[in-house]
C-alpha cells in the first residue's frame, strides 16, 4: 500500500520493527528514504514481522535521467527469517518497479546481497557518485554493495552511476 494509506498504528510498528531489525541504527532519514511510495508488509497473525518499500527516485547513467525505483527499509524480524516473507515483499515491489520504473535500485547490506542476487538484481561493478548541492561527488564507500534490477533501459554495469541528492545516506 502507499505512505498515504498507512494507519499511524502501521507505520509507528514499522519504524519499530525497523529499529529492532537494524540494531538501533536506524536514523530519522533512514526511515524518511522509506516513505512517499508503495509498501510491502508481512504479517504473522497480527504482528507486522517485515517491511519494504519502493520509492521513486532519479539516477544517472550513460547520459541520462533514468526513473527509478529505490528499495528502501527492508528488514524482517530476526526469528520470522528464513520462512520467506523477504522473499515475498521483494516480489511486490519488483512487480511495482516492472510496470512503473526504468529500472530498480537498493543499497544492499552484507547480508542482504545474497537474497537480491538469487532473485536477479545486478551488481553495480562501476563507480558510484552523486549529484550534492556542490556538484558531482564520488561516493566511493558505496562501491559493491548497489544493485539493479534491469528494466528497459541498457545498462553497463561497469559504467557510471550517480544518484539524486537526498538528506542522510545518500545510496
Amino acid at each position: 500500500m502507499h505512505t498515504a494509506d498507512l494507519d499511524d498504528a502501521t507505520r509507528k510498528a514499522a519504524r519499530a520493527l525497523l529499529a529492532e531489525v537494524f540494531e538501533g541504527d536506524l536514523t530519522d532519514d533512514d526511515w524518511d528514504h522509506s516513505l512517499g511510495g508503495i509498501h510491502a508488509l508481512a504479517w504473522e497473525g497480527e504482528e507486522l514481522v517485515g517491511h519494504a518499500s519502493v520509492v521513486q527516485r532519479q539516477l544517472l547513467h550513460n547520459g541520462r535521467t533514468l526513473r527509478t525505483g529505490y528499495v528502501e527499509g527492508v528488514g524482517v524480524r530476526a526469528d520470522q527469517r528464513g520462512r520467506g516473507h523477504g522473499w515475498a515483499m521483494m516480489a511486490e515491489l519488483e512487480r511495482v518497479i516492472r510496470g512503473a520504473y526504468d529500472l530498480g535500485g537498493l543499497g544492499a547490506t552484507d547480508e542482504a546481497a545474497r537474497l537480491y542476487a538469487a532473485r536477479g538484481w545486478k551488481l553495480w561493478t562501476g563507480p558510484t557518485y552523486a549529484l550534492t548541492p556542490t556538484g558531482i561527488t564520488r561516493t566511493q564507500e558505496e562501491d559493491g554493495s548497489i544493485y539493479v534490477l534491469p528494466g528497459s533501459v541498457p545498462l553497463d554495469l561497469a559504467g557510471d552511476l550517480t544518484c539524486d541528492w537526498r538528506a542522510g545516506d545518500l545510496w
